[in-house]
């Protein structure tokens, strides 16, 4: 057996002090999630509200506006998902195991979760996001438009319906090239 130089083991215990801080380090993010739970509670809050006040006016309410309250709802719920998503993917895949093999109301995708498959839910849900947010444009644009004897789009409407658009198809492009990253890194591995 070969003893290591004084210097050799002094400078390995650094290197391994060192890339225990690097690795405890990931327990930064906990603070980052825990805030995002607390945002997820504002959010249901909000979620009440949206349904009080579509409750309140559920009468005299237009189907046009009922659907527009009724995606408002869909779009909350969206956003909630994807805020779990990120806080417990990501818990998952970078800070630590959540132990809960006893818990049976265990989310399958969990079973599945990394990096890679995490930023194409990401994205995936992104995208849908971005559809309810076009979807409640087209129909408030519509129903202006039909309030208004049918008048054409304002130039400043059609500017945004475009540019969101244009965004609904940026988010369902990553989430395609995402997937077929993440499938073609799958099989590399196999």
């Amino acid at each position: 057996m070969s003893k290591e130089s004084p210097a050799r083991g002094l400078a390995k215990k650094a290197e391994n002090a060192l890339e225990s801080f690097i690795f405890a380090s990931r327990w930064v993010q906990a603070p980052i999630y825990v805030a995002l739970i607390l945002a997820a509670v504002a959010y249901a809050w909000k979620s009440v509200q949206e349904l009080i006040h579509l409750l309140q006016g559920f009468s005299t309410s237009t189907e046009s506006s009922i659907m527009l309250g009724i995606l408002s709802l869909v779009d909350i719920s969206m956003v909630a998902n994807l805020v779990n998503m990120v806080v417990v993917g990501g818990y998952v895949t970078f800070v630590s195991r959540i132990d809960f093999e006893d818990n049976t109301d265990r989310p399958d995708w969990l079973e599945h979760i990394n990096a890679n498959t995490l930023k194409v839910k990401l994205a995936a849900s992104l995208a849908s996001i971005s559809a309810i947010h076009l979807l409640k444009s087209f129909i408030d644009i519509t129903a202006a438009a039909s309030a208004v004897d049918g008048r054409p789009l304002l130039p400043a409407q059609e500017r945004v319906i475009l540019w969101q658009a244009i965004i609904h198809g940026v988010f369902l492009l990553s989430m395609i090239l995402f997937a077929y990253s993440e499938r073609m890194q799958r099989h590399e591995g196999h």
